[in-house]
């Protein structure tokens, strides 16, 4: 009871009802909650403070910047979501706090655009080599079609494509990058998208801030050839899947173009079959169908791989205890 007192008792206050409205809609910074509330930095970071320590909101630091949006999980996430749905929709004010984050999400757009527009010939350039992307997301759609996952995680996810591929097919989904100016393209992107349940966040591939078996499903497009080792990042992803369920990883198979080495930062030149079910192998994890698109001179191929599925609830106890515990390094 007093979690959900305190709950209460942090929303109970127009600008903290104003700022959860915002954040239903994504991730904002403070400047920007600033920009269209019309309020003090310093008076709005407080209440995003009482809001985050209420559980009802959400932060994440990226960079100088810091993030906030709605509470994903939890039972302050839950009361949010209640609190959201007895706000009146013709409210003048959420109206025209709907109308300043417009502006906000459309110069966040524009920056976007500028940044991809700089780099769209690198990018371009790379693409001419391989089989047409959409292709390659169509293969990616295959292997997720008789399944619908709740969660889904992209690591190394760019421009956020991914997200916006399978957004409208999942409950939830999070990609993670690096590159600051990459996700600025995927959150606009989001943004335009409608996809209000996808998020991004900085963070490092090998290390994500997730628990075990947090993802029905995790994808990796075209990260691996950047990576110094890349069998981290299948471990990672491994480590996040939960029982039963998939990762689909996507790169080249082995070439020969060495100007992806040379002037775009590839580490890896492809990869063979045996290397990479070595490593889902050494992560646990069970490999499954392979689908190759070639191109000219690339050739784009989708492994995937599934988590076994935990021993069923009638399993003697002692398989379940076995199942369990880690075996012993010999």
């Amino acid at each position: 009871m007093e979690t959900l007192l305190t709950g209460l008792r942090a929303a109970a206050e127009p600008t903290r009802l104003r700022l959860l409205h915002l954040l239903a809609e994504g991730d904002l910074t403070v400047t920007e909650l600033t920009r269209i509330l019309g309020q003090s930095q310093p008076r709005v970071s407080r209440h995003l403070k009482l809001l985050c320590e209420a559980g009802l909101a959400d932060r994440f630091p990226e960079g100088a910047w810091v993030f906030h949006r709605l509470a994903a999980q939890g039972p302050g996430a839950a009361l949010a979501r209640a609190l959201l749905g007895l706000l009146p929709p013709g409210d003048p004010t959420l109206l025209l706090d709907r109308e300043r984050l417009d502006a906000v999400r459309a110069d966040r757009a524009e920056k976007a655009q500028r940044y991809f527009s700089a780099n769209a010939a690198r990018w371009d350039r790379i693409r001419s080599l391989q089989i047409d992307e959409a292709e390659v997301e169509a293969a990616l759609l295959a292997v997720f079609a008789d399944r619908a996952p709740a969660t889904l995680v992209d690591l190394g996810t760019g421009t956020g494509r991914l997200l916006e591929l399978f957004g409208p097919r999942v409950e939830h989904a999070i990609g993670f990058d690096l590159s600051r100016e990459m996700l600025a393209v995927a959150r606009a992107n989001l943004d335009r998208a409608g996809l209000s349940h996808c998020t991004v966040r900085q963070g490092d591939i090998t290390r994500l801030p997730l628990a075990e078996a947090a993802a029905d499903a995790v994808t990796i497009h075209q990260v691996l050839h950047f990576a110094a080792e890349p069998a981290r990042v299948v471990a990672e992803a491994a480590r996040i899947l939960a029982p039963g369920g998939l990762v689909a990883i996507v790169d080249f198979a082995p070439h020969d173009q060495e100007i992806l080495r040379d002037r775009h930062a590839h580490r890896r030149l492809g990869f063979a079959d045996g290397e990479v079910a070595a490593w889902l192998e050494s992560a646990g994890l069970t490999p499954g169908p392979i689908t190759r698109l070639p191109g000219g001179p690339l050739t784009v191929v989708v492994w995937t791989a599934t988590r076994p599925a935990a021993p069923p609830l009638s399993a003697p106890r002692d398989q379940q205890e076995f199942a369990r515990e880690p075996r012993p390094v010999s």
